[in-house]
């Protein structure tokens, strides 16, 4: 399918959903759902077809205006008109907050971008449910290490990647477009170094509530013309949930503080009143630091158990922890009083084995396939319905990643979670 074709709008769950994302025959609830904000025409199958010589952000009807059309297009005259549609505010009228807008304006406006590049990857979700689907909506969860923009131009050598592949004009509107096609509920990002003038501003205007938390000293800053530090970042949907508790965390290894950080957070499930802890972390990279690695891993365990009262509150943690799961990390929480599981190893087909690998990229020491990714979660007192299938290795093609159509060297990982009814049964 072209990128500039028209939209279906998905009944499933009341979310929509571009067509492919799920295998034909998916039961209902287990893949993509359909966003609650996003509503086709009555009586319309389609959205509309964004034309190719025009921009919609660049009309008065549009919502993208103001910083999100400077974000999105670097088109000066499509900025121009976006800022003069734009509301003026006037002397002692109280300060409005962000213009929301629905996700197939932002996803069309990608779609516009990108038209000049090979389509996106197609991945389908794998039904995982032992049960009778029913119940409340489940919790998607997105874990993604987007590659910094300084890193992937600056430090990082992918030898078979052409730089024209990673020009942020077009990189980030991938990896928006990444995003919005799964539409999660809660997204975990490492190596973030545009918070502040792209994904905060756009993502809250999606419903997003947004933190970040930069690592102290980030390797971004030593590249010439850089946006800033680099660091992780959580949004979650604030029609979905109530933010109880928040803690940023500077990880420790032998009793020193190190650059490497996690954000935690307590979330109040509006649909439910449940609470769930959801953390994001980006453990010390690179072979010889598994010792280092294992340390941050458990300084994070102890700050965890604090947060969820050793495991009372259910608990999510995603993570680029750098490591294998041969590591001692991965073990320590393997066998961690939290009660943890790695979600992907229940796409294998005995439930035991993680993904071959999660990263896959050239560089000029060789070919670097690795599993690093993970979402943990608390086996008590969640359920996974389901998981998006990664990358096939015909679809990362020779070069591997990133690439014109893969705008990081990680593959993203997307959950459904469901809450047990009898979480303490199991513990």
């Amino acid at each position: 399918m072209g990128r500039a074709g028209p939209w279906t709008a998905g009944q499933r769950a009341g979310r929509w959903e571009l067509p492919a994302a799920l295998p034909p025959g998916q039961p209902t609830g287990a893949g993509g759902r359909a966003h609650p904000r996003a509503k086709s025409k009555p009586g319309s199958g389609h959205w509309r077809k964004v034309p190719e010589g025009g921009c919609p952000m660049g009309g008065g009807g549009s919502r993208l205006y103001g910083a999100l059309a400077q974000t999105l297009s670097s088109s000066s005259s499509s900025s121009s008109a976006a800022a003069a549609a734009a509301p003026r505010e006037r002397p002692g009228q109280p300060e409005a907050g962000p213009e929301p807008m629905e996700a197939r304006e932002l996803l069309a406006e990608c779609r516009l971008v990108l038209r000049r590049r090979p389509p996106r990857c197609r991945r389908r979700f794998v039904d995982l449910r032992q049960g009778a689907a029913g119940g409340p909506r489940p919790i998607r969860v997105m874990q993604w290490n987007i590659l910094a923009q300084a890193l992937g131009e600056g430090k990082d050598n992918f030898v078979q990647c052409p730089m024209e592949a990673l020009k942020w004009e077009e990189r980030k509107c991938l990896i928006l477009e990444e995003i919005l096609a799964y539409q999660p509920d809660i997204l975990c990002l490492q190596e973030v170094d545009h918070y502040f003038d792209t994904f905060q501003p756009l993502l809250s205007r999606l419903g997003y509530q947004g933190t970040f938390f930069p690592k102290p000293w980030s390797p971004c800053l030593d590249v010439e013309r850089n946006n800033g530090p680099d660091g992780c970042a959580l949004f979650f949907l604030k029609d979905r949930f109530e933010l109880i508790n928040s803690a940023n965390i500077r990880l420790t290894a032998m009793k020193l503080k190190t650059n490497q950080v996690a954000i935690a957070q307590t979330l109040k499930c509006h649909e439910t009143g449940r609470l769930f802890c959801i953390a994001v972390t980006h453990l010390k990279a690179r072979t010889g630091w598994e010792r280092f690695r294992s340390a941050q891993g458990c300084d994070l365990l102890q700050n965890l158990k604090s947060i969820t009262q050793g495991a009372k509150i259910p608990l999510i943690v995603c993570g680029d922890f750098n490591a294998e799961p041969t590591e001692e990390v991965y073990r320590e929480f393997s066998n961690s009083s939290l009660n943890l599981n790695s979600a992907y190893k229940l796409l294998s087909p005995d439930g035991q084995s993680e993904p071959p690998y999660t990263t896959w990229k050239i560089r000029p020491s060789g070919e670097c396939r690795h599993t690093l990714d993970y979402i943990w979660y608390s086996q008590h007192a969640l359920n996974v319905n389901s998981a998006l299938g990664l990358l096939t290795e015909e679809q990362i093609g020779p070069n591997r990643l990133p690439s014109f159509n893969y705008p990081s060297d990680h593959m993203s990982l997307v959950c459904d979670f469901s809450f047990n009814q009898d979480p303490d049964r199991l513990l």
